[in-house]
């Protein structure tokens, strides 16, 4: 009997070995894919959602109370164009020019661009999470939205006192600012793009690693059940010689049948996993959604729902707290 016993405590002893090396491969498979897919992700993505935005700046040079570099007075240029009879006004002084000010804070975007995307690579290798990456996102868009509202409120502001100061101040300071600063405003919303895809690249790495985690913890309990369902046949065997009379035979059954339902449902619960992966493959090379594919993706949240429910269930709970009573017992 106590051989029987202290043979079976080495083998979970055995079993608890396996499982922390295997564990710890998986760690390592884990760090070695984020190492090297984070080490792919160059922030030379940002090129094309920064597109419309940068055509946006450079669209900001024509709108222009004053002089730009090279292109000059260019609105009064452009007026001239579309209507030429037009003669511009003789005005006694010169309007501030402020063609620069929404490159600068183009280029402060840009940096918070690269800020957000170093910060999103480190967390994203220290600890893969999709709320790490939410907070970080929206942290800097917060920052961007911020400078960008700003500035048109600092203008209309200075448009206010400037009413009563007199034309050359409303039309020399005031005026011209404010114009700025609505650009400056529509940059901040098309450069929002550029964090979203910032965020959707890091994203897919940390999907991945929960896929990989998903997928371990799923073979392992299949693995597991599998063993202790082994190990219980042993023991009913012995039963049924007289070895093991502490335990009935009808105890030794229903354990037994327990815990086949929970390695059923373990393998279900695999196979979810594996659909589910092969579904969000195929999702990713689409360019658009059909009827067909959207009902592939309605019994994808079936099958989920139903694995759901199964872990939910009354026996699976009741089979567990049998197996735990069975390794006390032990």
């Amino acid at each position: 009997m106590l051989n029987n016993n202290f043979a079976q405590q080495s083998q979970f002893k055995n079993l608890d070995a396996r499982h922390d090396s295997s564990k710890n491969g998986l760690e390592e498979r884990v760090d070695r894919y984020k190492e090297a897919a984070l080490n792919n992700i160059r922030f030379s993505v940002i090129v094309k959602p920064a597109v419309i935005s940068f055509v946006a700046l450079l669209f900001s040079f024509f709108l222009d109370l004053s002089t730009v570099p090279i292109l000059g007075n260019i609105t009064v240029k452009l007026a001239q164009i579309l209507f030429p009879k037009w003669q511009p006004v003789t005005e006694s002084f010169t309007p501030y020019s402020f063609w620069w000010l929404p490159v600068v804070v183009y280029i402060f975007y840009i940096i918070l661009a690269y800020a957000a995307f170093t910060k999103l690579k480190k967390e994203v290798m220290r600890t893969p999470a999709s709320e790490t990456i939410d907070k970080i996102i929206s942290a800097y868009t917060t920052i961007i939205d911020s400078v960008s509202m700003t500035l048109p409120l600092i203008g209309a502001a200075l448009l206010l006192i400037s009413i009563k100061l007199g034309e050359e101040v409303f039309l020399g300071l005031s005026v011209p600012f404010e114009v700025k600063a609505l650009i400056i405003l529509a940059l901040g919303k098309l450069f929002e793009p550029v964090l979203d895809q910032l965020g959707l690249e890091l994203q897919s790495v940390v999907n991945h690693v929960t896929d990989m985690r998903d997928k371990y913890y799923s073979k392992l309990q299949l693995r597991n059940t599998q063993s202790i369902i082994k190990q219980l046949s042993i023991q009913q065997s012995n039963s049924a010689a007289g070895k093991l009379p502490e335990l009935s035979l009808k105890d030794l059954e229903v354990y037994k049948n327990l815990l086949s339902q929970t390695s059923q449902m373990s393998k279900e619960l695999m196979n979810n996993f594996n659909s589910i992966h092969a579904l969000l493959e195929k999702i990713n090379g689409m360019q658009n959604l059909s009827s067909e594919k959207v009902e592939e993706l309605k019994t994808l949240a079936q099958s989920i729902s139903t694995a759901s429910q199964s872990l939910s269930d009354e026996k699976t709970l009741t089979g567990l707290k049998y197996l735990e009573s069975i390794v006390v017992k032990k």
